[in-house]
């Protein structure tokens, strides 16, 4: 597992978040003088990498009392995990978050969205806010922007009538496949897709919709995890 692999590259580091000015005011914080490391390497899989900032800057290993000390949100980026900072709570949180969000509590294109409950109402149940497309061929393309905060999409989408075919999962800013999920029947349901999407800031929902037919995915009860 890549994962391991470079935790084993890593092994006694400590890891470093990087964190707005205004999150150190008032903060418990002990002044300390330490270098910068331009030796140190390191590998992810065997192959060396270039460790970067937030904005793709790169940025040193620190050194001190004997210790080195690595940018936590540079080697989640390596190792393709999600990282985010909770301000508030003054946490570095990795991989996937306790409890889910929803997607409507991040960026998202709204060409298809919808509240009225004539729309986002599946099977009796009305799910609040939704995607919703019907009557029409082709489909539009969904966008979602997890904005590399989670590790999963848990995303539901049910076909209305007939098949969803061709339905393909992508990050939008390398256009890798993260899931080929091919074509969901009207007889599924509600279907429940889980995708890995560590270290992905934007990403696209691409199907095709027969004539006739539709989608539904709500937006509250599909989530980031």
């Amino acid at each position: 597992m890549p994962n391991k692999k470079l935790a084993a590259s890593i092994v006694g580091l400590s890891l470093l978040v990087g964190a707005g000015a205004g999150a150190y005011a008032g903060a418990n914080l002990q002044e300390i003088k330490a270098y910068l490391n331009a030796d140190l390497k390191v590998r992810v899989n065997g192959s060396v990498v270039q460790l970067n900032d937030q904005q793709g800057s790169a940025i040193l290993p620190i050194t001190y009392e004997g210790n080195t000390y690595l940018p936590v949100r540079a080697v989640a980026n390596a190792l393709q995990v999600a990282v985010d900072y909770d301000a508030a709570n003054q946490e570095v949180i990795l991989g996937e978050k306790v409890n889910g969000t929803p997607l409507n509590a991040e960026k998202f294109n709204d060409y298809t969205y919808t509240k009225d409950p004539t729309q986002t109402t599946y099977k009796n149940k009305d799910y609040k806010e939704a995607y919703y497309y019907h009557d029409g061929s082709g489909g539009p393309t969904l966008i979602i922007t997890p904005d590399k905060k989670y590790q999963t999409l848990h995303l539901k989408i049910a076909a209305l009538d007939k098949d969803l075919t061709d339905i393909k999962i992508k990050d939008l800013d390398s256009n890798a496949l993260l899931k080929d999920v091919g074509t969901i029947s009207p007889n599924d349901g509600l279907k429940d897709i889980e995708v890995n999407i560590g270290n992905v800031k934007t990403v696209t929902i691409s199907l095709q919709v027969k004539d006739g037919g539709g989608y539904f995915v709500p937006l509250i009860d599909s989530y980031y995890k």
